[in-house]
């Protein structure tokens, strides 16, 4: 069995536990205790850190959708052009 170390070691760096060194019920089930609540540790930090990127994914396509409404307007382009395929024939003729 391997657990990390949640006090004095870093992040994710595994412990060598021999399992026949488990000499009770309850050192077991504190070993699976804090298997358990590391491994909700992690998971929380993996899942704050996802959050994070999609917040951030989300603001650069507003900031992209500004740019290409600013770029537009700047071309001479009105959104009702944009936004239907066929007023662009319409404009090309």
């Amino acid at each position: 069995f391997f657990c990390s170390s949640m006090a004095s070691e870093e992040p994710g760096a595994a412990v060598e536990v021999d399992p026949h060194q488990l000499q009770s019920t309850q050192e077991l089930t504190t070993f699976v205790q804090t298997l358990l609540t590391q491994m909700q540790g992690r998971f929380a930090t993996m899942s704050d850190q996802i959050i994070g990127r999609i917040d951030e994914m989300g603001t650069r396509i507003d900031e992209l959708e500004s740019s290409i409404g600013e770029l537009m307007t700047q071309a001479g382009v009105e959104d009702d052009a944009a936004a239907d395929p066929n007023a662009a024939d319409a404009v090309g003729e």
